[in-house]
């Protein structure tokens, strides 16, 4: 794990630099609760770590109070999760992981700014936002600022899914058209109207897709329809598109909307090639439909030289509508739905009211206000660049190295390692990366897998990561898929010898490597 030391700047990061000081701030953060950690030896440290139960006893509880199929991560060995600092989490026994998964942490855990803001409102006063208070047009006002022009009107929400339904709506009212054209393993909320739009989530249940429901292929150029030897994939996958709209048409159907993550994210870290967004856009508004762009998990700065990823497409592009969420409170559940003024006239036109409880309430404005001020002042965005460059560099040397990994890609610090069986195939090895997730948490590195065959490795951290947290979670990496190529080669050479009495001690360790095989 990196040193705890204080005021130690940051490999090729001078002190000086607002990134300097991100990393100061969690190096002192990391270094008071190892000073806390070492003194929870003694009785009554459960008081100190606020932990109510026993992990047994919450385990359990949460088997009878917690609907089943709401999961934890690492179900079949759960962390308890009782702090969190930076980019670290502890648990009950103030054992220290490196987080690589929380995009919702955005600047941080617990960032001192963040929480003294919350605190200082909450004192003074939270209520919903048909009161005039300056907290929501100052937040509108900055938030818009980072946006196209264009982009202007905000509705304020308290999650993704509110704001992808509501984005579903504005688009719907727009023009009174009813159908959407998704990418095909796309996820964009857990409510009903979304659930109808994202085969991630359709396809799993026993839900059928909805008749006015168009999917289209993702634009993955390594595992996809259209690769990185075609001559012009974008072009190929936005065609498709192109021929959803015409067959719904000659079916008598009506586009509202193409949605799509500007980066898919539960669809396994997948980048759209250059020019499809413009191509795709050009199709949707020649036939009456508005583009939404679905920036809750890869917004406010996570690719690092753009603060909305689907600016990285170019100036030529942009969306008719932003919906926001995850990263926005940094933890405190807040989002949003940024679009034009003649959408969101078409949308008042209706004669029905939008009044939403919480949204844009006076304590989560001031709480997305200070996300925005730390972004800016710990200079988060160029963090994201000198990190993301950094640890895709290590990653690319790790690919040469290991056969397991077929691809890494990403920008910033949204990156996926896509793990293979066979590199020529591209044959998703699923309980590999399995495997490598629950190897790398009791190496106290945290990762998830993702994809539609679960073989994608996803990295999306909070935002202060450092170049020390890269080079220590690529270390465990190299360590584990080392051991498990070697299991691997045993387990071919093995099965591969007529002659050899038993099996190797790769081999008998075998099962309890990959128990599902």
């Amino acid at each position: 794990m990196p040193p705890v030391t204080p005021d130690a700047p940051g490999e090729g990061t001078p002190r000086g630099t607002a990134a300097g000081k991100a990393r100061r701030w969690g190096s002192l953060a990391r270094q008071a609760l190892a000073g806390e950690r070492e003194s929870r030896g003694a009785p009554g440290c459960r008081a100190t770590m606020c932990e109510l139960y026993s992990k047994q006893d919450t385990l359990a509880l949460r088997r009878k109070h917690i609907g089943p199929s709401c999961k934890v991560f690492f179900a079949a060995d759960p962390i308890k999760i009782v702090r969190a600092q930076g980019q670290y989490m502890f648990d009950e026994r103030g054992e220290q992981y490196l987080d690589c998964i929380n995009n919702v942490a955005h600047v941080g855990h617990c960032h001192p700014e963040v929480v003294t803001a919350a605190l200082k409102q909450m004192e003074l006063l939270n209520t919903n936002s048909r009161f005039l208070h300056d907290n929501i047009v100052e937040y509108a006002r900055r938030l818009s600022a980072t946006l196209p022009e264009t982009l202007s009107v905000c509705y304020f929400t308290n999650s993704g899914s509110e704001a992808n339904d509501l984005a579903l709506r504005l688009a719907r009212q727009f023009r009174g058209h009813q159908d959407v054209i998704t990418l095909d393993h796309a996820y964009h909320g857990h409510l009903s109207s979304l659930i109808e739009i994202s085969p991630y989530k359709f396809r799993k249940g026993k839900d059928v897709k909805k008749e006015f429901v168009h999917v289209a292929p993702t634009p993955d150029t390594y595992r996809g329809k259209y690769r990185e030897d075609h001559a012009d994939p974008a072009g190929a996958y936005a065609d498709e598109v192109k021929k959803i709209i015409e067959e719904a048409h000659n079916s008598g159907r009506k586009i509202a909307a193409f949605i799509a993550e500007s980066m898919q994210s539960c669809g396994g870290q997948i980048i759209p090639p250059a020019g499809y967004f413009q191509k795709v856009a050009e199709y949707v508004h020649r036939a009456g439909g508005v583009f939404i762009a679905d920036e809750v998990q890869v917004g406010f700065g996570r690719v690092g030289k753009h603060f909305w990823s689907f600016q990285m497409h170019g100036e030529d592009f942009v969306p008719d509508i932003v919906t926001m969420g995850k990263p926005m409170g940094n933890g405190h559940p807040m989002a949003c739905v940024v679009t034009t003024k003649e959408i969101a006239e078409a949308f008042s036109s209706s004669g029905m009211e939008y009044f939403n409880t919480y949204g844009g309430n006076p304590v989560s404005s001031a709480i997305g206000l200070a996300v925005l001020n730390v972004i800016e002042s710990e200079d988060l965005q160029g963090n994201a660049t000198r990190v993301g460059d950094y640890l895709t560099e290590l990653l690319n040397k790790q690919k040469a190295k290991h056969t397991l990994i077929g691809d890494i890609r990403g920008i910033g610090l949204f990156i996926g390692i896509d793990l293979v069986k066979d590199q020529q195939k591209r044959t998703p090895a699923t309980d590999e990366a399995e495997h490598v997730i629950y190897k790398m948490k009791e190496k106290q590195v945290l990762l998830s897998a993702d994809g539609p065959h679960r073989n994608v490795l996803k990295i999306k951290p909070p935002m202060c990561f450092t170049e020390e947290d890269a080079k220590f979670m690529v270390d465990q990496l190299d360590e584990i898929l080392t051991v498990v190529e070697e299991a691997i080669g045993a387990k071919s050479e093995s099965m591969t010898s007529e002659n050899t009495p038993c099996r190797t001690k790769s081999m008998d360790h075998w099962p309890k490597l990959f128990p599902g095989q």
